[in-house]
């Protein structure tokens, strides 16, 4: 008999923790468990429809603080437990930190045993002003869990429940990425020569992704190898409104490097920029998982990085890339030049990187630890 799991998400974009819990929501076992999916009308909700996922619109406003979001809050819950409650739910499985609010008090009125999936670091997307207030909400939430799931050991260090948390490294459909697919017609869309190097990331258009400082990385590997090209791949998909892409293209051009560098925007497939580039480069602050650095190791790219965050239990430095001290641009830049004037090397880490994420980071292997915890959980 197949067990019914309220899932909820209230994203209204596609993040990394949106595409990891479409695939736990694709391979979950059918004759074990049927997942339901409770978010806001928008893509998430379109993608689940499409895998025959039975879809509940449930919006899930911000919690701020105002009567109006203690209202909505109290609100959103009621209708939550009610839906657990009518489609019989054996467990309710929080994926984002504001459904898990609205998850844990919908749970405990349902009398449900109760699943937080933390992507983060923090209850918010950056490091919050009053630390305080964030160790408050996650004490809460732990209270209130079963079990916690954490995307990576550096994630799960932030959080004041060990003992409940097990991490589950967010995994990718390994036969998608094909270290031989062609990059070149990536490169002919962007008009980038067919054998210039070529260095790039992937991120949302944030500042804490990191493209200022990748910029100024790019100048200075410019300066010893003047042939190479750059791209930054990815937009605002969130629709924050601010000016941060045209403060990126500004900064390129007061480094003298807007002429090699290439801004993509949002690519809903990244595979052929990957496929094109010689190097992979993460710049950015601290990553509670960062999925884009699996995704190029399987298509056999050695990975640049900063030693901090969950990079360090992705990329093996000196065998799947290279990873220097945080925030050391002029040793990111000379580990990028490092890769580029090494082919050989390149491959070498390339092979090692694919190999990594077949042994780590599949989804075969995500889903059977989110199903191993699932089975924990039911009463």
């Amino acid at each position: 008999m197949a067990h019914n799991i309220l899932f909820l998400d209230h994203a209204l974009a596609l993040g990394g923790a949106e595409h990891s819990l479409l695939l736990i929501l694709k391979y979950l076992n059918r004759d074990r468990w049927q997942p339901h999916l409770v978010c806001a009308r928008g893509p998430l909700a379109e993608e689940a429809l499409r895998l025959g996922i039975p879809v509940h619109i449930q919006p899930m406003p911000r919690l701020r603080r105002s009567p109006r979001c203690l209202l909505d809050w109290l609100r959103g819950a009621k209708a939550i437990a009610q839906l657990a409650r009518q489609s019989d739910t054996a467990l309710v499985y929080a994926n984002t930190v504001r459904a898990a609010f609205y998850g844990a008090t919908a749970a405990g009125w349902a009398r449900l045993p109760f699943i937080w999936h933390m992507h983060d670091f923090w209850l918010g997307e950056s490091r919050p002003r009053h630390l305080w207030l964030d160790t408050l909400g996650k004490a809460l939430l732990c209270a209130r869990a079963y079990r916690v799931i954490a995307n990576s050991r550096a994630v799960a260090t932030q959080l004041p429940c060990r003992h409940k948390v097990a991490v589950n490294y967010n995994g990718i459909e390994l036969e998608r990425f094909d270290p031989a697919m062609d990059g070149q017609l990536f490169r002919k869309e962007y008009h980038i020569p067919a054998q210039a190097p070529l260095v790039g990331m992937v991120g949302r258009l944030r500042p804490w992704k990191g493209q200022e400082r990748f910029l100024r990385t790019a100048a200075l590997v410019r300066e010893e190898m003047p042939e190479t090209w750059f791209a930054i791949v990815g937009g605002a998909i969130f629709d924050t409104g601010d000016e941060y892409p045209q403060q990126l293209r500004a900064l390129a051009t007061n480094l003298g490097i807007a002429e090699r560098i290439v801004f993509t925007g949002h690519l809903a497939d990244v595979r052929p920029a990957l496929a094109a580039m010689d190097v992979f480069v993460h710049p950015g602050d601290p990553e509670p998982f960062g999925l884009v650095n699996i995704e190029a190791m399987a298509m056999g790219k050695p990975v640049a990085a900063f030693a901090h965050g969950a990079l360090s239990e992705i990329v093996i430095d000196q065998e799947t890339g290279r990873l220097v001290s945080p925030g050391d641009e002029t040793a990111l830049a000379e580990a990028v030049i490092a890769l580029l004037h090494d082919p050989t090397l390149r491959k070498t880490m390339g092979r090692a990187g694919r190999a990594r994420v077949e042994a780590y980071f599949t989804v075969q292997r995500m889903v059977e630890a989110a199903e191993k915890v699932l089975e924990e959980a039911l009463p």
